[in-house]
């Protein structure tokens, strides 16, 4: 069933350019933030963008910039305002003061879709101490956003004994939180002990790359999948046989750029079921022009997991989708990967890569015999090493 989302607000980007964002790179984490505003209900009107060597300590762009971003918002009654990286408490109260509408950095943006997203008891334990953690060296800028929201005679601020109050109450509910997410960890770890004797699969990839529907198709299960950041949350884990070989295949919450630290502590116990898996199944939307960097991005995390040495197979998904431009026969530049053709582009990948690889539409079904076969010899390969006397 596809989910409405009702645009509640407009709201204007901001991102900057610097040594180490391009301005193709900047426009194309602008492109990934309008995705999230908009998964969030959001509807961005317009970007800023500014070049500097390091963002503003105090502003994150230069005033001039700020002041132009607060000329836009006043004259077409913008009340939204969203940073394409995390801001500093101080920058987030300046910021507030100076535009005087609400603020979001990406951070702020991703925990709110995190908490629309959260269906069970783990993923909402998770988000809201997340969420905690994120507020809580905030706590001045929040209260100051308050007394404006607020005003009048009478209402003056609350005062550091106030914020104190307020820290204290944050801090018992974080190490409650805290211990809530330690006793399901508990009997999740048990779920997946009890789990142990079959071979165990775990899809992971960037966000909406397509891993539920994959789910579903392996599976004939009908886990929720959409054309959204984030539509998956919690690990769901189904049962697939495939050639009377039975195993289990998990969908994990997708990855993506500048994932806050908090949501990654906070989600690690949902991670677990890449570190005990057997088999990982990288999947990578082919489609995306910067699909390389969400591969490098995955690697990157799977390393801090530390399961980067695990059997492996990469699905490369959304062929459908694969645009191909050919090169004009006069032109003698070096062909680039827009260029490249389907056959050209699965040569190039099976060449360079050190996994099995395979190039599938889950959507349309295409090329989905020969995935099944490469995971079948993979699964089943695990499996003898495992139960060298079992028979299929």
């Amino acid at each position: 069933m596809n989910e409405k989302i009702e645009i509640i607000e407009k709201a204007v980007l901001v991102g900057v350019i610097n040594q180490e964002q391009t301005k193709e790179q900047v426009d194309e984490y602008l492109d990934e933030l309008e995705f999230l505003a908009k998964t969030a209900g959001v509807e961005p009107v317009k970007r800023f963008t500014q070049n500097v060597d390091n963002p503003n300590p105090k502003f994150y762009v230069g005033k001039g910039k700020l002041e132009q971003i607060l000329n836009f918002i006043t004259d077409n009654e913008i009340g939204l305002v969203i940073f394409d990286d995390e801001l500093s408490p101080t920058q987030l109260r300046n910021i507030d003061n100076f535009l005087n509408v609400k603020v979001l950095d990406r951070t702020n943006l991703i925990l709110d879709i995190f908490a629309q997203r959260a269906r069970t008891a783990h993923a909402k334990t998770q988000v809201e101490l997340a969420q905690y953690q994120y507020i809580l060296p905030r706590l001045k800028r929040m209260w100051t956003h308050l007394e404006r929201q607020r005003g009048g005679i009478g209402m003056r601020g609350p005062g550091e004994a106030q914020i104190e109050t307020d820290r204290r109450i944050i801090l018992e509910k974080v190490a409650k939180l805290k211990k809530d997410l330690e006793r399901i960890d508990k009997q999740m770890y048990q779920q997946r002990k009890n789990r142990s004797q079959m071979v165990r699969v775990a899809l992971v990839g960037y966000t909406n790359v397509g891993k539920s529907t994959i789910m579903n198709m392996l599976s004939k299960s009908d886990v929720y999948a959409e054309d959204k950041l984030f539509a998956t949350l919690d690990t769901t884990v189904r049962k697939v046989v495939i050639n009377n070989l039975p195993f289990l295949l998990s969908d994990t919450v997708g990855f993506i750029r500048k994932l806050p630290h908090n949501l990654i502590e906070s989600f690690k116990s949902t991670l677990d079921e890449t570190r005990e898996s057997d088999l990982i199944i990288h999947v990578v939307d082919v489609s995306h022009p910067s699909f390389e960097e969400q591969m490098d991005i995955v690697d990157q995390t799977l390393k801090e997991l530390k399961v980067n040495d695990k059997p492996r197979l990469v699905v490369f998904n959304k062929i459908d989708k694969f645009s191909f431009t050919p090169q004009d026969e006069d032109d003698l530049s070096p062909k680039t990967m827009k260029n490249y053709s389907l056959d050209d582009f699965k040569n190039l990948h099976v060449a360079k890569n050190d996994y099995p690889c395979v190039f599938i539409s889950a959507k349309l079904k295409e090329n989905t015999e020969e995935f099944r076969e490469v995971l079948f010899n993979i699964a089943r390969e695990i499996h003898f090493e495992r139960y060298p006397y079992n028979t299929i």
